[in-house]
C-alpha cells in the first residue's frame, strides 16, 4: 500500500495507497517527516496524510480522496513560500514531478509542478532563451508563477504571471483541467496571481524571452562609510531605462568565517542589477552608484544568463525566517531616511531590508488580464528576519515598525514575498485590488465551495445560505 501503515482519521488511507504510483504516508511512517519538511523551517505542514505524487494522476486521486473525506489540502514543491501551515488534512508533495520541455520555435516551455527555477533557466538557455525567473534558482517555478512572479527582468517584461499561457490543474472536484484564456477564462484569470487557492497545479506553460546574456551583478558598500546610499539609490532609479531592473538591500553580517572576508562583521548595503543592454551602456548607467562611495565588492559585468543566480546569492540551505513587504506608490527622501534609521547598524532586531524598483512593464496591464494587482506601485519594500535567536513576536514587531512608517504611500503587499504565518486581521485587499478580491471570492465559491484548498491567504468562498 505504498507505505500506508496507519489510519488517517478517515479509515481510507489504505485504499488511497492502492491508487497512487508514488507514496502515501502517515505519521510514524519512514520518510513522512522528511516528506513534509520544506525550505522554510520556521513553519511546517503537519498533515494526517502525505501523498508524494509521481504524476498528475496521483494528484487527481489525492484531491478526490480529500474531497470525499472532507480533508483540507495543501500542495508543496519546495516549501519556500509556506505561510499557512496545514494542521491535519492531506499534503500533496509535487517535488518528484519534475521536467521542462522547451519549444524553441514558439518560445515556450512546459514545466512540471515540482520543477525548480534553475532547471527552467538551464533548459531555456540551450536555445538562447530565458524564463522570467526571480533571484533564487532553488524555488519551485510553479509556486513562483502562481503568486505573480517578480523577476530579474521585470521592468522590461512585466510579472512572470503575465507570461503564463496555460495551467494544468486538478480542482476541488478531483477533475483535471487544462486552463487557458480560451478555455475556462475566469479560472485562468484567477490562477495567475492567486492560483494556490483554486486547486493543485500539475504543470504550466510559459513564454520565454530572447535573452541569453545580461550585464549584471552587485555593488556592496559598508553602510557606516556610505550612510546615504538608500537616498542615492532612490535618486538613481528615477533616471533608468526599463531594460534595467535593480534592487538595494541592507544586512548585518556576523563576524564568522563562513561570511566572505570583505563583508564579515559589517552592516552592508548591496545594489543588485540586471540589464539586458550592452555592457558599455551598463557601465555608464551604474557610474553614479560607483561614485557614491568606496565599495567592498563589485561584480558587475557581462554574464551568460545561466549565471544570473550570482546576482543575489540567495541562501540555498533550509532555515527559519519571517518576512513581510509593502508596495509603494512612491519612495521619497523621508522614506529612505526612515528605513536607514530603523534597519541600520543600530537596529535592535536584525532585519534584512530589500527595496525593489518597479515601474516599466510592471505598471502596464498584460494582454490577457490576471489577478496580479497594485500595478501602479513604483517600489516594493521587503523586510526579513532570520529566526535564529529572534522570536516571531520580536521579528513581527520590528517589521511592523519598519513598514508602518511607509503607510502614507502604501498600496498593498505582494503575494510571493510574505514569509511566515500572516496576521488574522490583515485586510484581504492587501494582496489584490478590492474588486479583484470580490471576483476571486465568487470564483472560489464556484470552483472550491467547501474550501478544500484553504492553506492560503484571504480568499474564502461566500458563506452558504
Amino acid at each position: 500500500m505504498n507505505g500506508v501503515s496507519a489510519a488517517d482519521g478517515t479509515g481510507a488511507a489504505g485504499r488511497l495507497g492502492e491508487q497512487i504510483r508514488g507514496a502515501v504516508l502517515v505519521p510514524g511512517d519512514p520518510g513522512f517527516d522528511a516528506g513534509c519538511a520544506g525550505f522554510q523551517t520556521g513553519y511546517r505542514h503537519r498533515p494526517s496524510v502525505l501523498v508524494r505524487a509521481a504524476g498528475a494522476e496521483d494528484v487527481a486521486a489525492a484531491v478526490a480522496h480529500a474531497a470525499a473525506h472532507g480533508l483540507p489540502v495543501a500542495v508543496q514543491a519546495t516549501g519556500h513560500g509556506l505561510s499557512v501551515p496545514l494542521d491535519g488534512g492531506l499534503l500533496i508533495s509535487t517535488g518528484r514531478m519534475t521536467g521542462v520541455t522547451v519549444d524553441a520555435a514558439a518560445r515556450t516551455a512546459r514545466i512540471a509542478a515540482g520543477t525548480r527555477v534553475a532547471a527552467v533557466v538551464d533548459a531555456a538557455a540551450r536555445y538562447g532563451l530565458a524564463p522570467l525567473n526571480g533571484s533564487s534558482p532553488d524555488v519551485g517555478a510553479v509556486g513562483y508563477l502562481l503568486g505573480g512572479g517578480l523577476g530579474l527582468l521585470a521592468r522590461q517584461f512585466g510579472y512572470a504571471a503575465d507570461h503564463v499561457r496555460a495551467v494544468d490543474i486538478v480542482t476541488a472536484d478531483g477533475r483535471p483541467r487544462h486552463v487557458t484564456a480560451e478555455h475556462d477564462p475566469d479560472l485562468f484569470w484567477a490562477l495567475r496571481g492567486a492560483g494556490a487557492n483554486f486547486g493543485a497545479v500539475t504543470a504550466v506553460e510559459i513564454d520565454l524571452v530572447p535573452v541569453s546574456r545580461i550585464y549584471g551583478g552587485e555593488l556592496a558598500f559598508d553602510t557606516a562609510r556610505v550612510p546615504d546610499l538608500l537616498e542615492s539609490y532612490r535618486q538613481w532609479t528615477t533616471t533608468l531605462p526599463e531594460e534595467l531592473t535593480s534592487s538595494v538591500s541592507t544586512i548585518h553580517y556576523p563576524d564568522v568565517s563562513a561570511v566572505p572576508a570583505p563583508l564579515r562583521g559589517r552592516h552592508v548595503t548591496h545594489v543588485r542589477i540586471a540589464y539586458t543592454g550592452d555592457a558599455r551602456t551598463g557601465e555608464e548607467l551604474v557610474a553614479p552608484l560607483r561614485a557614491a562611495g568606496p565599495g567592498l565588492v563589485d561584480t558587475l559585468g557581462e554574464m551568460p544568463y545561466t549565471e544570473c543566480a550570482a546576482i543575489y546569492h540567495d541562501p540555498s540551505y533550509p532555515h527559519a525566517y519571517l518576512g513581510d513587504n509593502v508596495l509603494l506608490r512612491e519612495f521619497d527622501a523621508e522614506a529612505a531616511a526612515s528605513l536607514t534609521e530603523t534597519t541600520g547598524p543600530g537596529a535592535p532586531v536584525r532585519c534584512v531590508l530589500d527595496i525593489r524598483h518597479l515601474g516599466g512593464a510592471l505598471g502596464r496591464a498584460p494582454k490577457v488580464p490576471n489577478a496580479v494587482g497594485h500595478r501602479e506601485a513604483r517600489y516594493l519594500v521587503r523586510v526579513l528576519t532570520p529566526l535564529d535567536g529572534t522570536s516571531t513576536e520580536e521579528a513581527r514587531a520590528a517589521h511592523r515598525k519598519v513598514l508602518d512608517a511607509l503607510a502614507p504611500a502604501r498600496l498593498g503587499r505582494f503575494h510571493n514575498l510574505v514569509y511566515g504565518a500572516c496576521a488574522a486581521d490583515e485586510p484581504p485587499e492587501d494582496f489584490w485590488e478590492r474588486a479583484d478580491h470580490r471576483r476571486l471570492t465568487v470564483l472560489k465559491t464556484q470552483y472550491d465551495p467547501a474550501n478544500l484548498f484553504r492553506c492560503n491567504r484571504n480568499i474564502l468562498p461566500e458563506p452558504r445560505p
